[in-house]
């Protein structure tokens, strides 16, 4: 910063500098990134009930049709709206047509992961592109595509690999398709653990606006019901750009 300072004082630019103390990942919302770290036991805090904070929007889903619908409203809407989840499913090649196996199966409700590669399946855009073609949309995004992407609405499909026993989250190693495990087979139960849970941490911090959350595990989502009883709404106002008039 000195350096710039100095370089544009030189050249006789007027210097401001201004600190930024807050940072703006979901929404600025700090206290629903330390809700996402006590809820999954990274920072040694215990999981705690969420009212809201008015500054990010947190909701539970009973179905995964549910949480689509949402989602597709928003992306309706002209918003940027994505489904991740967990490891939990294979993650097939296209066929030979050129469509996506709908790898990820819940009930009667199934979808394809997105692209594995860069390069686009049929109207599947490639993997750097999932979170802002819109065409990403109905493609679910693992760790590895939504890591370093935000989009304004996050739908998050908790898989079998962590769910909720005895009041709190325990991972389920065994449940994991990551290919991680198999390309480290010395992973301790406790390094798994930390994997499991870091890659909920990813998922749950994607959305700027507000994130949409859903088990598949029964217990879980009666557990997370315990823990969203939100009572002030998201009062964070965006509006819309206008286009600039021709001069």
């Amino acid at each position: 910063m000195e350096v710039i300072s100095r370089y544009a004082e030189q050249l006789g630019l007027e210097v401001e500098v201004v600190s930024l103390h807050d940072q703006f990942r979901c929404g600025g919302s700090e206290a629903y990134e330390q809700w996402v770290l006590d809820l999954l036991g990274l920072d040694g805090g215990k999981p705690s009930v969420w009212h809201g904070d008015g500054r990010f929007d947190l909701r539970l889903a009973e179905s995964p049709e549910e949480m689509e619908a949402f989602l597709a409203t928003k992306q309706a809407a002209g918003e940027t709206a994505r489904m991740s989840a967990g490891y939990c499913w294979p993650w097939s090649e296209p066929r030979p047509d050129e469509s996506l196996v709908p790898d990820v199966q819940i009930g009667g409700w199934a979808r394809p992961w997105n692209v594995k590669s860069d390069r686009s399946v049929g109207e599947a855009p490639g993997s750097a592109y999932w979170a802002t073609d819109p065409n990403g949309f109905g493609q679910v995004g693992c760790v590895y595509t939504a890591q370093g992407f935000e989009y304004e609405w996050s739908g998050v499909i908790i898989g079998p690999d962590l769910v909720a026993r005895d009041g709190r989250l325990v991972t389920q190693r065994s449940e994991s398709k990551d290919p991680a495990f198999r390309s480290r087979k010395a992973l301790s139960d406790f390094e798994a653990d930390r994997l499991i849970r870091n890659t909920y941490k990813v998922l749950m911090t994607r959305g700027m606006r507000g994130t949409m959350l859903y088990s598949t595990d029964p217990e879980t989502r009666e557990w997370l019901a315990t823990l969203v009883r939100v009572q002030r709404g998201l009062e964070t106002v965006y509006e819309a750009s206008l286009p600039e008039e021709n001069s």
